[in-house]
């Protein structure tokens, strides 16, 4: 469990032609959901209908074992967790090619009915990388060749439980904590610092149990706060010193509640499937504390794992098998559509980047004015659903599926 297998640095390449260098921030993914865990890539200039098979592919790779998750994007390298050789572990690819540059074991691999392995995605952070596995294990490493700075299991020391799916987590940044959710009691969340991971606060109004969801952050009227769904409720917790400030049961189920929580203008929006629906709340901040008060509550959004996005007013993602677009402020229902089937998107450049699980990559407009596809392919079946989600970065679009990962060129 404590091993580790480093495979020997490779000497970084040039970057791929219309790749920009690491200090162009919109051309980095270095986190799941993105830059700011919204699913919105700020990069233009892309494709803006795919021709018949899809976009060019540019490689394809199929070492990475089992798992879920998606990967983070600095300059020539990319981050995904997977297996390797019985272990959860991080694996650092070249971006030119796919070829490993190195990998670091993190735990021993967790099986599950439902596809085994990590779920998670790492976390880049000037030069460390932060890594969450299945069973608890967190590591912080050195993005350069994957040496360990410290690790710790937050299921065991703040006396968490596994959810039955395991732990699908991506560990959030915030100045000098790393935020995760052991679950534990008067522990749901915790921030830790990021250099030595010591315990800086826990949540100790908080006992709820870890969900599959991660954690987002922002200002809400000066007050600095993270968003998080637990397994029973849309919670608000203030950064400084974990204090809960809002509970929102009502869009959260007791089967598995996975979709990051979406922040916007002083609102948050959670949402569930298994018969439940979405609640937006509007934030008040006063005497140093947030307030919550619901605006409304919808069925027409029950996101189920695949992940909700903002964009220009308007939210989009699956409600149960169902791609649909509805209003941000008011939750009135602008299209559905059944899409290229059940699944999880990421926006950029106006249009919807979507892989269903059942292996079909789509691209449609996104716009409240109707579905309108531009392309769609079908990639490579592995046995299980297609569930981790796509990430468009320096005019590429990554596409992950257990242990196969594909790049294709849509720079216009």
């Amino acid at each position: 469990m404590k091993r580790r297998d480093f495979l020997p640095l490779l000497a970084a390449p040039l970057l791929p032609r219309g790749v920009a260098s690491t200090s162009d921030r919109p051309f980095e993914w270095p986190q799941w959901r993105g830059p700011e865990r919204s699913g919105v890539s700020r990069e233009t200039g892309l494709l803006a209908s795919w021709p018949s098979g899809g976009p060019r592919a540019l490689w394809s790779i199929a070492n990475l074992g089992e798992g879920y998750g998606s990967l983070a994007v600095r300059g020539d390298r990319i981050y995904v967790q997977g297996v390797q050789s019985g272990s959860s572990s991080v694996f650092c690819l070249n971006r030119g090619d796919g070829k490993n540059l190195w990998s670091a074991a993190l735990a021993m691999r967790m099986e599950q009915d439902r596809g085994s392995g990590p779920r998670g995605t790492p976390t880049l952070d000037g030069d460390r990388v932060y890594a969450l596995a299945e069973n608890g294990e967190l590591a912080c490493m050195r993005a350069q060749d994957g040496t360990k700075v410290w690790r710790r299991n937050i299921l065991q020391e703040f006396n968490g439980r596994n959810p039955h799916w395991l732990l699908s987590e991506s560990p959030l940044i915030d100045g000098d904590h790393v935020i995760v959710t052991p679950g534990g009691p008067n522990a749901c969340i915790v921030a830790l610092d990021k250099a030595s991971g010591k315990t800086i606060w826990t949540s100790r109004d908080l006992s709820d149990g870890a969900a599959y969801s991660s954690c987002v952050i922002s200002d809400v009227q000066g007050v600095r706060t993270i968003m998080a769904l637990t397994e029973k409720a849309g919670v608000g917790v203030r950064a400084t010193d974990g204090k809960l400030m809002w509970r929102y049961e009502r869009a959260a189920n007791r089967t598995a509640n996975i979709a990051t929580p979406v922040f916007h203008d002083n609102k948050v929006f959670y949402t569930s499937a298994y018969g439940t629906g979405g609640g937006l709340l509007g934030l008040t901040a006063q005497d140093g504390a947030v307030k919550a008060e619901e605006i409304y509550f919808s069925r027409d959004m029950q996101n189920h794992h695949g992940g909700v996005v903002f964009y220009n007013g308007y939210l989009y993602g699956y409600s149960n098998a169902i791609l649909t677009c509805i209003e941000f402020g008011s939750g009135k229902v602008a299209w559905k559509d059944r899409s290229v089937g059940k699944g999880s998107l990421t926006i950029a450049d106006g249009h919807l980047f979507l892989l269903s699980e059942d292996n079909v990559a789509g691209l449609a407009e996104a716009t409240p004015q109707g579905y309108n596809e531009k392309g769609r392919f079908s990639i490579p079946d592995q046995g299980r659903p297609s569930w981790a989600h796509p990430v468009v970065c320096g005019g590429q679009l990554f596409l992950r599926n257990q242990g196969w990962l594909a790049v294709y060129a849509v720079k216009a």
